[in-house]
């Protein structure tokens, strides 16, 4: 099926336009995401606890709870950020998907309909991160109060666009120009068929 595309006196005819994703297919993405980064993050901090880990106790001896110290903890916050970024600009750009996109039958367009390129995808992900900023930023103010907590609730503001923007999209879909469309199915020879005996 194609669609035309009136401009000018000329008739131009492409694609059709892949459909909108609904929003629980899109939250669910996003929970399926955020437990596959929780398994990363904690294989990225295993990795790094020879660096951030406390030094010169053996075990058994420590019987309180280590804190890393600031370095450290800036130091693990860099590496997952960078590994976050790095993998979701290359999941997001050139038509390539997430394991969660995948399963949950999404695909990441421009809202002209096209293929997100690197740049758009980098801007997605930095936009991601303006939730959980304005909730460390509250809780800095709120926590002398003993209000700390509220804080947490800033962090879905991604999330929370949707009940103001017309299309209902995400804030960082809505900044970088995105759009979670449905996929296509895949071919019915593509699916396995079962075994039987």
């Amino acid at each position: 099926m194609t669609a035309v595309d009136v401009g000018r006196g000329t008739a131009v005819a492409g694609p059709a336009p892949a459909p909108r994703a609904g929003l629980g297919r899109r939250l669910g993405a996003v929970v399926y995401e955020a437990l596959l980064l929780g398994a990363i993050a904690l294989v990225v901090e295993f990795a790094l606890l020879p660096v951030t880990g406390p030094s010169g106790v053996g075990p058994g001896v420590q019987s309180r709870l280590y804190v890393p110290s600031a370095s450290a903890r800036w130091l693990s916050f860099a590496c997952l950020f960078l590994l976050c970024g790095a993998y979701f600009a290359w999941s997001w750009s050139e038509g390539r998907r997430t394991l969660p996109m995948k399963t949950w039958r999404l695909g990441l367009r421009t809202t002209r309909g096209s293929l997100v390129g690197l740049g758009s995808a980098l801007v997605r992900y930095l936009a991601c991160w303006i939730g959980p900023a304005l909730a460390l930023i509250a809780f800095i103010g709120l926590e002398r109060r003993g209000l700390g907590p509220w804080a947490s609730a800033l962090a879905m503001f991604n999330f929370a666009w949707v009940l103001i923007d017309p299309d209902r999209q995400f804030l960082h879909d809505w900044i970088a120009g995105t759009r979670l469309v449905l996929a296509p199915s895949p071919p019915s020879s593509a699916v396995r068929q079962p075994i039987v005996d």
